[in-house]
């Protein structure tokens, strides 16, 4: 139950919510917290804040106050690599990534909770890498009491299929790089490839093991993939070979190392003509042209999660669909920015 007190007969009396103050471009915080008790000299900031009336409450047995639901909602959505405090302001609490990993968000069971009136929940975008200690979602119970049920409701629906927030650590993979292309093999060109690729594997803490450069020749690529495999690398990135081309064979040279499981194309731009193979539990990564030429591509969505330990194949390459058009900006701003967000 809440009951209204003129702000000049509160003396005396605790604050049942914290109270905002908002100096537009300096501040917007609380200037009084929860259970702060009101005396004489609060009174003319009180009214300059615009309260000329307070709150006074005495909770039923089915009630909640809205920093006691914030808790019990964090509680419930965070699961592995998340952390948060219980020291809610203004009835939210944010949550924490607990170390360096990949978001992951369960798209519906957010949803599902998102519609249990009176409670939110908002998150970064799911399959996004994170550094430890990084805001990646926030809740709140949204009025300040509210019956107990609805909190334990919305609270059920996140704990339902595990947890709705979770980092999965990235490994330290050991990567074999092979470059493909005759152009390159018989110095024609100089290779860029390599260190493009070094680069995006070593920002996620991988170490590149290996690198080799070959002609376009299916049997010395096999026998390449197949070498690097000996060597313990456990994670392939080839570059090259994967268009319409009639010499662009890297595609022909994987399936004789002996990938069994061969998923070419992506509904992303750039990269439509990404390649996801497995041989054995060790993934394969057919890399376009397109790397060359763009600062994002479809291998900055896919590599963090197959360093997360998912498994691509084909559903999860069509549903990069929604969200995987490029916007080409003049300046690349990846990955604040919509691109690889859909899901």
């Amino acid at each position: 139950m809440i009951k209204t007190v003129k702000v000049e007969d509160a003396v005396g009396l605790r604050l049942a919510h914290d109270i905002t103050e908002i100096r537009p471009g300096e501040f917007k915080g609380p200037a009084f917290r929860q259970g702060h008790a009101v005396c004489e000299d609060d009174l003319c900031r009180l009214q300059r804040l615009g309260k000329n009336h307070l709150y006074v409450i005495d909770l039923e047995e089915d009630e909640i106050h809205e920093n006691e639901a914030a808790a019990i909602l964090a509680q419930s959505l965070a699961g592995d690599g998340i952390v948060w405090e219980n020291n809610p302001r203004e009835g939210k609490i944010d949550l924490y990534a607990a170390h360096n990993g990949l978001l992951k968000v369960d798209v519906p069971a957010l949803a599902a909770f998102n519609l249990v009136d009176e409670v939110m929940c908002a998150t970064l975008h799911s399959h996004l890498p994170v550094k430890q200690g990084e805001k990646v979602a926030a809740t709140r119970a949204i009025p300040l009491i509210m019956k107990r049920a609805a909190i334990e409701r919305a609270a059920g629906i996140a704990r339902q299929n595990g947890a709705v927030l979770s980092v999965a650590p990235l490994r330290q993979a050991r990567a074999g790089l092979i470059i493909t292309g005759n152009e390159v093999y018989h110095g024609l060109i100089q290779d860029r490839f390599a260190p493009i690729l070094s680069r995006k594997v070593e920002a996620l803490g991988s170490e590149v093991a290996a690198v080799d450069f070959l002609p376009d020749d299916a049997e010395a690529i096999a026998r390449t993939i197949r070498s690097h495999l000996s060597e313990g690398c456990d994670l392939l990135l080839l570059s090259g070979g994967m268009s319409v081309d009639p010499d662009d064979v890297t595609r022909h040279g994987i399936r004789l190392a002996g990938a069994t499981e061969i998923h070419y194309g992506a509904a992303v731009l750039p990269g439509a003509m990404f390649l996801v193979a497995y041989l054995g539990e060790v993934p394969l990564l057919g890399v376009p042209a397109c790397a060359l030429h763009h600062p994002a591509t479809v291998l900055d969505l896919v590599l963090p999660r197959i360093l997360a330990g998912e498994h691509i194949g084909k559903k999860e390459l069509a549903f990069l669909g929604h969200g995987g058009l490029c916007r080409d900006c003049p300046e690349c701003s990846y990955p604040h920015c919509p691109f690889g967000k859909g899901m």
